[in-house]
This record gives C-alpha cells, sequence and structure tokens, in this order.
C-alpha cells in the first residue's frame, strides 16, 4: 500500500540515501535492498545511514558505496555533560554531510521519527516511509505499508521487499547481503584454530546463538547443554556466540558440556559474522545472530516463540521452529507467568532432526 504516490525516479543514476539506524537484525534483513537497488539502478550511488553497532555488517560491502555513521551514544553524552555547543557542531556537520551529498531519494526503512528526521534533512526530493510510526510519515513525500500477510508465511524481511517492489525491483534480486571482512575471518581463524584443531571433527562446528535481551524468546539452558552434547557426538564442535552481558549464562551452559567452545563476548559484530559465515550449521533464537545465518546462507534452525518475525527465511537450508499457541507471538507481553510455553514446545529431539534436515541438503 502507498500513501501520497510519486512518480519513480527517472534519474538514470540516483543517489540513494538508505536509513536504518539499528537493531542488527533488522540490518541484516534490510541490507537485502543493497543488491535489489544494485539491480534496479545498476549505476546509482548507495550510501547507507546506521549507529555504530551495527556498522561493522555494512562497512566491508563493496556493493555500498558510502557508509555515514550517526554516534549516538556520543551525542547522548554530550548532551549529559553539557557540552551543547560541541553537540551542535556535530549535528551541524552530519546535517551538512548528508546535503551534500546531494541524494535523490531518501528510504526511511526505519519509520521511527529519529530516522524520517535524517531522511528529511537529507533533502532528498523524494522520501519514503516504510510502514511509519511516530509520525514519522509526515516528513515523507511517499508512504510504504505492509500488506496484511495474516495467515500467510512471511519471508524474511519482508517489509524490505514491499519497499524494494514498490521501487520497481525485480522479487528475486532481494538477497540479504553481508560481506565479511579479511581481517574479521583471519581474528575468527586464530580464535578457533587450536580448538579445532585437538578434535577430530574435520574443522567442523556448529554456532549456538542463544541469547537476547528479553527472557521469553530464549530457549532453556538444559535444552542447549543437551543439543550441544548431541552436536559433539555428531563430529561438530558447539560454539557459544553472543555479547558481554550474555557470559553468566553462557558459562553455565558451557559447564554442562566439556570441550565446548566460548566465544560470547570475545568478538566485535563483524567477527561473530566471519564465524556463522565458516560455520556446519547455526542453531539459535530470534537474533541478529540468527538471522545472519541464514543471510550467509548457512545450515540454520531458528527457534521462535514470543515473537516471530518471519516464517520462511528465503533460503532452502534455513528452517523455522515455530509452535502457534493461543496466545503467541506474545511479543512483549507474556501471560504464561515464565513458563514459556512456546519455547517449552521446541524439543531436543525436533531441533536435532531439523538440524540434520537442513544439513544433508545441498548448498
Amino acid at each position: 500500500m502507498t500513501d501520497n504516490p510519486s512518480t519513480d525516479t527517472a534519474i538514470e543514476r540516483p543517489r540513494i540515501l538508505i536509513v536504518r539506524l539499528s537493531a542488527i537484525g533488522d540490518v541484516v534483513m534490510a541490507s537485502g535492498l543493497i543488491p535489489a537497488l544494485r539491480a534496479r539502478w545498476p549505476q546509482a550511488h548507495l550510501a547507507w545511514l546506521v549507529e555504530p553497532a551495527a556498522a561493522p555488517l555494512l562497512l566491508h560491502n563493496p556493493r555500498l558505496d558510502e557508509l555515514i555513521v550517526w554516534p549516538r551514544d556520543d551525542w547522548r553524552q554530550l548532551w549529559r555533560t553539557h557540552h551543547y555547543l560541541t553537540l551542535l557542531q556535530r549535528f551541524l556537520a552530519l546535517r551538512s554531510r548528508l546535503r551534500t551529498g546531494r541524494f535523490d531519494l531518501a528510504l526511511d526503512t526505519q519509520g521511527l521519527l529519529k530516522s524520517a528526521l535524517w531522511s528529511w534533512f537529507s533533502g532528498a526530493p523524494r522520501r519514503i516511509s516504510l510502514i511509519g510510526r511516530e509520525g514519522s510519515q509526515h516528513l515523507a513525500t511517499e508512504r510504504v505499508t505492509r500488506p496484511d500477510e495474516r495467515g500467510v508465511p512471511r519471508r524474511m524481511g519482508s517489509e524490505y521487499r514491499v519497499l524494494a517492489r514498490h521501487l520497481g525491483a525485480a522479487d528475486d534480486a532481494f538477497q540479504p547481503d553481508l560481506a565479511i571482512g579479511t581481517a574479521a575471518r583471519e581474528v575468527v581463524r586464530n580464535a578457533l584454530r587450536a580448538a579445532l584443531a585437538s578434535r577430530s571433527t574435520d574443522g567442523r562446528y556448529a554456532v549456538l546463538c542463544p541469547f537476547t535481551t528479553r527472557p521469553q524468546k530464549h530457549w532453556f539452558e538444559d535444552r542447549w547443554i543437551a543439543l550441544a552434547l548431541r552436536l559433539q557426538d555428531a563430529g561438530l564442535v558447539p560454539v557459544l556466540l553472543g555479547g558481554p552481558g550474555d557470559r553468566d549464562a553462557a558459562t553455565r551452559i558451557a559447564a554442562g558440556v566439556p570441550g565446548l567452545v566460548d566465544l560470547t563476548g570475545a568478538l566485535k559484530l563483524d567477527e561473530s559474522a566471519a564465524a556463522i559465515a565458516d560455520a556446519a550449521l547455526l542453531v539459535g533464537v530470534d537474533t541478529g545472530l540468527t538471522h545472519m545465518g541464514s543471510a550467509l546462507k548457512i545450515p540454520t534452525v531458528a527457534l521462535f516463540g514470543s515473537t516471530c518475525p518471519y516464517l520462511d527465511a528465503g533460503v532452502a537450508r534455513s528452517s523455522v521452529l515455530y509452535e502457534k499457541l493461543a496466545c503467541s507471538p506474545c511479543r512483549r507481553n507474556p501471560t504464561c507467568h515464565g513458563r514459556y510455553d512456546c519455547m517449552r514446545a521446541l524439543e531436543v529431539d525436533r531441533v536435532c532432526d531439523e538440524a540434520r534436515r537442513v544439513m544433508a541438503m545441498p548448498a
């Protein structure tokens, strides 16, 4: 659905600004716009405005011409410490950089007021708001909304696919697009070299991504331990990934799996992506790292429950396990009093069977 449609960008080499500031999983899914726009306008100048946390996912992409980083947390610190003049100077510098980019088209793919403001500050004559919340659509010249998909399996990044189609891109041109830097690959290979060399696994490992910021999205620690032990029996070294805040939970899981490699909190974001890219399997909950598995086309099993961002990852070797209950998806408002019945319905045997199935499929 489109509000206030304008004529299509008729410029042969348009300058396009993608605004998707965060979060990591959404940046992964929105990255499909890069090849889609590149297929639609091969000579376009493609720029992306992002916050620092997700910037490493885009930094090495050769199909992206320009990466612009908004250091939002630094600006907040300037505000808290009353460095208002410095903050004003940095705001004006970033706005000037956007203006001098002379963008023909700005895509607010986040649909929030903060992202819409940056789209508007760019001065692009054509500004498209995706979904549009918090009044952000009023700063755009067009608004694209996701169609009603009740009862229809949603594909990964479905809202971004709708935007790509709106701009005239072919459906098959939209593919999540992550590029791994050479340095990040080397860091990961050094981190895993000793662990993999000491095991007769032919260097094959499985990445486990158990952690998010919401407990209702988690699978249970005893099941992660059981899964990791099964993977070891199958000849795979289990490797835990997560952030610094996940270390305590990771330590508990690792204690139950001798030989597990715990890299939780040890890798930067692009290094985590490199670890995923070389894995034989990924199993994870609804987190950005899990979405990377599908984006990088490695065998992936996603465990969804209180949230279900998609049922179809768009690639054959990715599978979503999701038990639809009367209360699911509850998102931020669970009603099961901490039982998390939707995740409890996902048994270890079922996850192992699905892992074997996706790993057996041809690349």
